[in-house]
């Protein structure tokens, strides 16, 4: 599959959803990460990404508006080791728990479905990234519902050993809006990945439908030492 640019990738869709990007900068000096949330609703709406440790979380904008936190309410990103986790709900967690009990990733999302919201039974997409010696490999996974019956579970998980310059994989809940939204098809979209993390930052957050677009978080983290950088944008301040 032809690598895309992220930045046309986007602004073809009015809403991807969440959506999960991993890659490694085109100089191979960085594993790179990416995950945004857009939302529809007013409660989908009122988030931001905060800070955590070394890991995210989002956190309601305005506490009064916020009507049902269980499935927007979590921690997106967490850190464990050498290995970044990045999903779009609380199996961050489950995640996180699995690996640091020697479970693989794949065995560590055995216990989860997608989410509970019919008729959408939106996806869980989640991502780790794991720094090696000289290098990086990295792996997406999507739980999604058969074609939108739940009495069926699709489970996915695509890995990428090692990790190649200049390329990244994308992957969302949703091909694009609809009622009720269709689930991602397909395996995770090649799209080239560059070396500044301001210029991949401005070009995701600006490719967003800028009704629908909530927050974006991108971190680059260092091959040789495991040293990062990270940004956080938030439509709300």
């Amino acid at each position: 599959m032809k690598k895309q640019n992220l930045g046309d990738l986007l602004k073809s869709k009015t809403y991807p959803g969440r959506g999960i990007m991993l890659g490694r900068s085109a100089d191979g000096k960085s594993a790179v990460t990416a995950y945004f949330i857009m939302g529809r609703s007013e409660n989908s709406r009122n988030r931001v990404f905060v800070e955590d440790g070394e890991g995210i979380r989002t956190e309601a904008f305005d506490p009064s508006k916020m009507v049902d936190p269980s499935l927007i309410i979590y921690a997106p990103v967490r850190v464990l080791g050498s290995k970044t986790i990045v999903t779009n709900g609380n199996q961050t967690d489950t995640i996180y728990d699995g690996l640091d009990s020697q479970l693989t990733f794949e065995q560590s999302l055995r216990s989860r479905r997608y989410e509970p919201d019919g008729p959408n039974w939106t996806p869980r997409i989640s991502g780790v990234i794991h720094l090696v010696p000289g290098g990086a490999n990295y792996a997406l996974s999507i739980l999604k519902s058969a074609d939108g019956d739940p009495a069926s579970d699709h489970r996915f998980t695509f890995s990428y050993s090692p990790a190649l310059p200049g390329t990244g994989h994308f992957i969302s809940t949703y091909v694009d809006d609809g009622s009720p939204i269709p689930s991602f098809e397909g395996e995770p979209i090649p799209v080239e990945v560059g070396n500044d993390i301001d210029e991949t930052t401005d070009l995701i957050w600006t490719s967003l439908n800028e009704d629908n677009k909530v927050s974006l978080f991108v971190r680059y983290i260092s091959i040789e030492d495991g040293t990062y950088e990270t940004r956080i944008v938030n439509k709300n301040k």
